[in-house]
């Protein structure tokens, strides 16, 4: 038999829930109650407003397996269009001119590339084993209220935090340039810089790095920058995991502009007006598989970010067949020239950036830069400058915020073209 409660005990008991009760009524009172969390009512009210900014109605809705839903929008209902600069745009369906079809400048070995991928296994995207959208159509994926409610903004939800300057200072590897190391930023990468760039091409191996913390995030990407330092503006595309923006710690294809540093413009995938999509094929934010594990095969995606020398529109191409869409040139000043620099690697978000104790949040697949193919890499990497040709960027240096924490190696030499080799773990015992 089990002992009873006393008379005593019942009454505190009493007590407590009464209490407990008191401050829940107390809190919902203030706030609004949601999945167990209490919001302001001036949250709920900024969220209902995003989501209608945000929501179109959908021709056709697909649930991915991964949890995503994925609404099939017409291509002339997205939300690029609400940007005040381009309320009278003309969607442009595709650029130009073909690049893919150039072969005339391709090298001996850029053909025997693209013939072997031809053959393997393509990087693919997870809602895609779902469904499919219809032409006329572009995929969207959703934004739901808990996505907002999780920001801690959402004016600036979809955009990276600002990066201010933080005062250090830090050395490229020939010692020969000088940068102050931006606040919460920490960067790995391959630069060049000095010409008018009009587009950048790379294939970047698809890992699934951890990340510590739900505000950080880690992405590899190809960007192409042009302005002041404090107020850069910069086109750029790649994989990322990022909790804070998807809700979970995938790996994703992303795309990203801002023509202020992030201070006020700019976003991820199609979560601000700006980015025009084209493409039925490919939804910005989703899923992608397979990824590249430890001494298995190192699945890539290849991105080609360039210029349409007629309408000035920076396009978008994922693998060598798929052009996505673009960012007009009504969205910039400086780039709506060209670029003055060209980036390939890795760059990680944390508040821990340059602290101790560091964040543990990955680049790459986590591991230091390793020639034998164990880290981040990046192959094929190219520009478009003064010739309309791609080629292999000639003046390069690698660049490394925390050479402790994240380090690069790029290698030219014995190969038939040069790598990019990047990426590291965080805190380790070089960087406490």
């Amino acid at each position: 038999m089990g002992k009873g409660l006393s008379c005593g005990e019942v009454i505190r008991l009493r007590g407590m829930m009464v209490i407990m009760v008191g401050v829940t009524v107390t809190l919902i009172r203030c706030g609004v109650l949601v999945e167990g969390n209490v919001f302001s009512k001036q949250k709920i009210l900024e969220v209902e407003r995003k989501l209608t900014q945000l929501r179109r109605p959908a021709v056709k809705t697909i649930q991915s397996e991964d949890g995503d839903i994925i609404d099939c929008i017409d291509i002339y209902k997205q939300p690029a269009l609400d940007h005040p600069a381009l309320r009278n745009h003309t969607i442009q369906m595709a650029p130009t001119y073909d690049l893919t079809k150039e072969t005339k400048t391709m090298t001996k070995m850029d053909r025997l590339k693209k013939r072997s991928e031809q053959s393997s296994v393509t990087v693919k995207q997870t809602w895609q084993k779902s469904g499919s959208c219809p032409q006329g159509t572009i995929p969207v994926r959703r934004i739901r209220k808990k996505d907002l409610l999780r920001a801690s903004s959402v004016k600036d939800y979809g955009r990276k935090k600002h990066s201010t300057l933080s005062g250090h200072v830090a050395e490229s590897s020939d010692n020969k340039s000088v940068y102050l190391l931006r606040a919460n930023h920490s960067k790995a990468i391959l630069l060049t810089e000095g010409y008018r760039y009009t587009g950048a091409k790379g294939d970047i191996k698809v890992c699934a790095p951890s990340v510590e913390l739900d505000d950080e995030y880690t992405t590899s990407q190809v960007c192409l920058i042009n302005g002041p330092s404090f107020a850069f503006e910069s086109v750029e595309s790649g994989w990322a995991v990022n909790p804070s923006v998807y809700g979970d710690r995938n790996t994703r294809f992303f795309v990203y502009w801002t023509a202020d540093g992030s201070k006020k413009t700019g976003c991820f995938d199609l979560n601000c007006p700006g980015f025009v999509q084209t493409s039925h094929e490919i939804a910005l934010g989703a899923a992608i598989y397979p990824i590249s594990v430890p001494d298995g095969l190192p699945y890539e995606i290849i991105v080609y970010i360039f210029k349409d020398p007629v309408t000035s529109n920076w396009w978008v191409q994922y693998g060598e067949r798929i052009n996505i869409g673009y960012w007009p040139p009504e969205l910039f000043f400086a780039l709506s020239y060209h670029a003055t620099g060209v980036e390939w690697g890795g760059e990680v978000y944390s508040s821990r950036v340059g602290t101790t104790p560091h964040t543990k949040t990955d680049m790459g697949n986590g591991r230091f830069a390793s020639t034998a193919g164990f880290s981040g890499v990046i192959t094929r990497m190219r520009i478009h400058d003064n010739s309309p040709a791609l080629k292999i960027p000639e003046w390069v240096e690698t660049y490394m915020d925390e050479f402790n924490c994240y380090d690069a190696i790029y290698v030219e030499d014995y190969v038939e073209d040069p790598e990019f080799y990047y990426g590291g773990p965080g805190r380790n015992y070089k960087c406490p």
